[in-house]
């Protein structure tokens, strides 16, 4: 098992970091899906409960994975152009910013807030407009740019696999080392 990436491959951390981040951020997308589809039912109330705490552990994913790319990043593979290169930072960057302007949208507000029981803020009265106002506006527009980012992510990797003279970047994140 390689834990450090390489020329060739990223190591196991940064597969691990990429692929469980992928699952909680697909979770995070089918819980908007309920919510838009079935405001208010059973399944929503479950699902829904879960996508702030979701969000809150997904940003922390992302504040480690930043930190292990730039550990990595003189053995990490090496961007096939500069467009995938500013696409990944766009990646990157709305998964910092998506998750902390719903912290901040929900701190503002003045409500508690736990992930899975464990206290990151409590609560007070009164709400702090500057603080709600960004996610009011931001939070979900975004949230959908970054669900047509993701599967334009997806879409550049088939192309990447099935075009002839391209690289073929999947076993690169899937497979075997």
């Amino acid at each position: 098992m390689i834990m450090l990436d390489n020329p060739q491959r990223y190591g196991q951390v940064s597969r691990i970091l990429h692929w469980g981040m992928a699952l909680i951020l697909f979770w995070q997308f089918f819980t908007v899906g309920f919510r838009v589809l079935m405001e208010d039912s059973a399944i929503d109330n479950f699902m829904w409960s879960t996508h702030r705490p979701l969000g809150a552990i997904l940003l922390l994913l992302v504040a480690i994975r930043i930190v292990w790319a730039l550990f990595n990043r003189t053995r990490r593979p090496a961007a096939v152009s500069t467009a995938a290169k500013l696409g990944h930072i766009a990646l990157y960057g709305m998964l910092v910013l998506i998750p902390a302007l719903g912290l901040l949208r929900h701190y503002g507000a003045g409500r508690p807030f736990d992930v899975f029981g464990i206290p990151l803020f409590s609560g007070f009265e009164g709400r702090i407009e500057w603080l709600v106002y960004p996610g009011n506006l931001l939070h979900s527009s975004l949230g959908w740019t970054l669900m047509a980012m993701v599967l334009g992510h997806m879409a550049m990797v088939v192309w990447h696999r099935k075009r002839a003279g391209q690289v073929d970047v999947l076993p690169r994140m899937w497979g075997r080392n």
